[in-house]
């Protein structure tokens, strides 16, 4: 119960709490106004510079080219899985539950062909297309020497081929360097009775580089750089000796690559990833024309373009897994080889079933129109690769 104040004795005081100091504001540097957050909502420059420790900038830059969180997983199923799903979804506005279209398209293929090019760097080629027969055929010096080396390297992969459980592709090879070894046979044996003629005539033999080609000429190894150099008109003098130095590394590269293509095929596929860079946007625009009814903007086709890589390059990283398991398998666990091998064939048929109904789901179309303009786009970007590969491998040979 409270009591009256008595008189002359001094009234209870509530206990003083301290005031809390005035916040401090902070103020954009570029305009002067308060911010509220990590941007300035008048001008738009973030509170983060470049100014900061170099630890802080390789987090974000990390944060900002990968960012793998919860969305990754609950991207990629329905990137392999469900054709169509993600663009759509991106189209209806939910986008920030997954991983946005260029870092996707981004991560995988980094992740798919830095797997191609470690499985590729584990392989030995060179056994594949050389062989010790067809040095010794090249060598001998009369034709009962050439038909004596020839049989013994036949006989050799026949014997090879005897051996149980050899895949498809080992069988596929034998039968490439059997056809191999009789070819350059036929050569060696040819180049000889040429040179027999040539004495009895009493002219010059022919030269013996022509017949260690094996056969093989694809017209460089006559060229003669010296004597008819590379020469465009509209280019500098610089750009034409640069261009013909070129052209004798690409000739001397022809020479080395039966015996190993090894470096080549590397050289090749780390360039493919530039080359699909360069061509997604085409594929964009062939997107865009065939569907100009559909008034949609280059950016919904780009979107599915990166949407369509992006599996691609998911299953190339699947695809590649798959074969390196078969390849254990074999030496390990034989039993395994036929179900990765039916899994492989299911895959690649994935590929083109997957792709089509994704068109088929995106663009809302007939069976009959999106069949049709689906080969016509598929027919058309082929050429567009196939393009794009044979610069790859006409760079990777004149560079490696």
């Amino acid at each position: 119960m409270n009591t009256p104040n008595v008189a002359g004795t001094a009234p209870e005081t509530a206990a003083v709490v301290p005031a809390a100091p005035p916040a401090v504001k902070t103020l954009c540097a570029n305009c002067g106004v308060e911010l509220h957050g990590s941007y300035c909502h008048a001008c738009g420059q973030p509170v983060k510079g470049m100014i900061r420790p170099l630890s802080s900038m390789l987090s974000d830059v990390a944060d900002t080219i990968l960012n793998i969180d919860s969305r990754i997983f609950r991207t990629l199923f329905p990137l392999y899985f469900r054709p169509g799903f993600l663009s759509n979804e991106y189209f209806a506005g939910r986008r920030v539950r997954y991983v946005t279209p260029f870092r996707l398209y981004f991560f995988l293929s980094v992740a798919a062909f830095l797997l191609i090019q470690v499985s590729l760097d584990s392989l030995d080629m060179s056994k594949a297309f050389h062989s010790d027969a067809g040095d010794k055929i090249v060598a001998a010096q009369t034709a009962q020497e050439v038909i004596a080396q020839r049989d013994l390297g036949l006989a050799e992969i026949e014997k090879a081929r005897a051996t149980p459980g050899l895949p498809a592709a080992a069988i596929k090879g034998m039968d490439k360097a059997t056809d191999a070894i009789r070819s350059k046979a036929d050569w060696r044996l040819a180049h000889l009775q040429s040179i027999t003629d040539a004495k009895v005539k009493g002219v010059a033999p022919p030269p013996a580089e022509e017949a260690d080609e094996g056969g093989i000429s694809l017209g460089v190894s006559k060229w003669d750089p010296v004597a008819n150099p590379v020469h465009i008109s509209w280019l500098p003098d610089a750009a034409n000796a640069k261009l013909t130095k070129l052209g004798v590394h690409a000739r001397d590269n022809l020479k080395r690559i039966n015996k190993d293509p090894k470096p080549f095929v590397v050289g090749i596929v780390s360039m493919l990833p530039q080359v699909l860079f360069v061509l997604m946007p085409l594929f964009a625009l062939l997107l865009k024309i065939f569907y100009i009814f559909k008034r949609r903007l280059y950016m919904e086709h780009l979107i599915i373009a990166l949407h369509s890589h992006s599996f691609i390059f998911i299953w190339l990283l699947l695809i590649t897994l798959a074969v390196l398991a078969q390849g254990t398998a074999q030496e390990r666990a034989p039993w395994l080889y036929p179900p990765l091998d039916w899994l492989i064939f299911a895959m690649c048929w994935w590929l083109p079933i997957y792709l089509f109904l994704m068109q088929k789901k995106v663009y809302k179309q007939g069976w009959f129109f999106t069949t049709l303009k689906f080969c016509a786009i598929g027919l058309c970007y082929s050429i567009m690769i196939t393009l794009g590969a044979a610069a790859a491998f006409l760079v990777s040979l004149a560079t490696t």
